[in-house]
């Protein structure tokens, strides 16, 4: 019988998969395996500057240099473990940010843009967004605009209010603060459809200037278009379509825009759109002067 050897000494590293995972290494052929490096330095968060959004430098193992302040929120700065806020050799340093309640959230940049993709859609991404009381003819305008802009070969999307509420919006009610986080979902994503190049309808009742211009402030200058449908509460009452100023008046519908819930008329919008008793304009002819806005104003291109 072959006798049985006795056990080799080991180096002070464990073996994975045959690879020492630290100390000298073990010998192998003749030759010793060099030793795996150290891990980099960790990352500590320095104290975050007084606002609302807070930047951030990170540690990234990518090539590259570190990214600059693009569109997203302002970032805050990340010194490694040792205090010093250099990159570690070989590894690039990456801007994330905290905004509200998300940490560690990077902006990431793609080659193909706005600018991009309005030249391949022949138009400028913009947000027309119609405003008024219940019953004055919002979706009726949004859509009429909607089919003048795609028989003259151009790309709409329209968001309804009503139509958002059976989805996206659907966990909200009626409340003030539920109503004010309703437009601002709505204006994140016309802002998102904007930016993708497409002419955005927005059709809302969207009572309350604050919110109004929360939305405005989303998109660069010029690129939202705000339409008053001027409509007074006894035409819109008298339309009814929904049946809901009835409901409004017996006390089965709480805060009712128009009945115990107030309108905050615009004081600054692109476009006003006047309807009086007896005195209305078509669906048609109120399209075409938003069209004629956003021939005047470059949106459209030949």
């Amino acid at each position: 019988m072959l006798a049985k050897a006795s056990p080799r000494p080991c180096s002070t590293g464990a073996v994975a998969g045959g690879v020492p995972s630290g100390g000298a290494g073990l010998a192998r052929g003749g030759a010793r395996w060099p030793a795996r490096p150290r891990a980099a330095a960790s990352v500590r968060l320095v104290a975050a500057r007084p606002g609302r959004r807070r930047r951030t430098r990170v540690v990234a193992a990518a090539a590259g240099e570190r990214t600059a302040s693009g569109p997203g929120p302002e970032p805050m700065m990340v010194e490694a473990a040792n205090g010093s806020s250099s990159a570690v050799a070989g590894i690039s340093t990456l801007l994330t940010s905290t905004v509200g309640k998300s940490t560690n959230i990077l902006w990431h940049d793609c080659p193909i843009g706005q600018n991009e993709r309005q030249n391949l859609l022949n138009q400028k991404g913009c947000v027309v967004w119609i405003t008024g009381l219940s019953g004055s003819g919002k979706s009726t305008l949004a859509c009429a605009l909607s089919r003048e802009l795609h028989i003259r070969g151009h790309l709409t999307y329209v968001l309804d209010g009503d139509n958002l509420r059976h989805g996206l919006n659907r966990d909200l009610s009626f409340k003030a603060e539920d109503r004010a986080e309703n437009i601002r979902r709505v204006g994140e994503v016309a802002k998102l459809f904007a930016d993708a190049g497409l002419i955005c309808i927005a059709s809302l009742i969207s009572p309350y200037r604050s919110d109004r211009s929360a939305c405005r402030s989303l998109l660069p200058k010029s690129s939202f278009i705000e339409v008053f449908l001027n409509a007074p509460l006894e035409v819109c009452e008298a339309r009814d379509p929904k049946g809901l100023y009835k409901l409004a008046r017996a006390g089965r519908i709480k805060g009712f825009t128009g009945i115990d819930d107030p309108y905050e008329a615009p004081s600054d919008c692109e476009i006003v759109i006047h309807c009086k008793v007896g005195d209305c304009p078509s669906p048609k002819s109120m399209a075409d002067q938003v069209v004629s806005y956003l021939e005047t104003n470059g949106f459209l291109h030949d």
